[in-house]
């Protein structure tokens, strides 16, 4: 009958044992060399970055940028034209007019004989591109026919003339009017006041 010597199976349980606490103590030591902070080189998570490169924010902003001008541009190449429009489409009806209405005044001592037959009112900018005009209100207040000469001068903040317009009506009816409109030509800044300044009736 064998049996087995419990002499043999001490030796060999002990050498087991040891290994299986090596193993142990092994696997100890890494995890506190890792709770001690010991440096190691990990690549982050793109994935968990959010925004743009410094080269994408600076493309976007050039981006902006020229939008912005473009539209800008845009707004005062169409307000040019608003005014260009406007005014083309007083001239015509009042360039001639206007020759007449300097020439005839050049003789006028005075603020003339027809102040009192001659009223101005401002048009709202919205209706003119921008510009500065006034439409001047001519009735004939007599018995008969009867031509109108008139002055408009633009002033700036110190009552300086900046400009000076000449508007006219020919042969009005008694009790008819005449709208003619006086627009000046200067920018919007600074900003200048009208004045009636002559009003000649002939």
């Amino acid at each position: 009958m064998n049996t087995t010597s419990p002499r043999r199976v001490r030796p060999a349980a002990l050498v087991l044992a040891v290994v299986a606490a090596s193993t142990v103590a092994l696997v100890s030591c890494g995890d506190d060399n890792d709770s001690s902070g010991s440096s190691r080189s990990a690549t982050p998570d793109k994935a968990s970055f959010s925004g743009m490169t410094p080269s994408a924010l600076k493309s976007a902003a050039s981006s902006a940028v020229a939008s912005a001008r473009a539209q800008a541009s845009a707004a005062a190449s169409s307000a040019s034209a608003a005014a260009s429009s406007f005014e083309a489409s007083v001239s015509a009806e009042v360039a001639r007019a206007s020759k007449d209405a300097q020439n005839e005044l050049k003789g006028v001592d005075g603020q003339g004989n027809a102040m009192s037959e001659v009223a101005m009112t401002g048009k709202p900018r919205a209706q003119t591109g921008g510009l500065l005009a006034v439409l001047v209100t001519i009735t004939n207040k007599t018995e008969k026919k009867a031509s109108y000469a008139v002055q408009v001068d633009f002033l700036d903040s110190s009552g300086k003339v900046v400009e000076t317009r000449y508007v006219g009506a020919e042969n009005l009816a008694p009790g008819a009017k005449a709208q003619p409109v006086a627009i000046s030509t200067k920018p919007p800044e600074p900003v200048l006041t009208p004045k009636l300044a002559k009003a000649q009736r002939y």
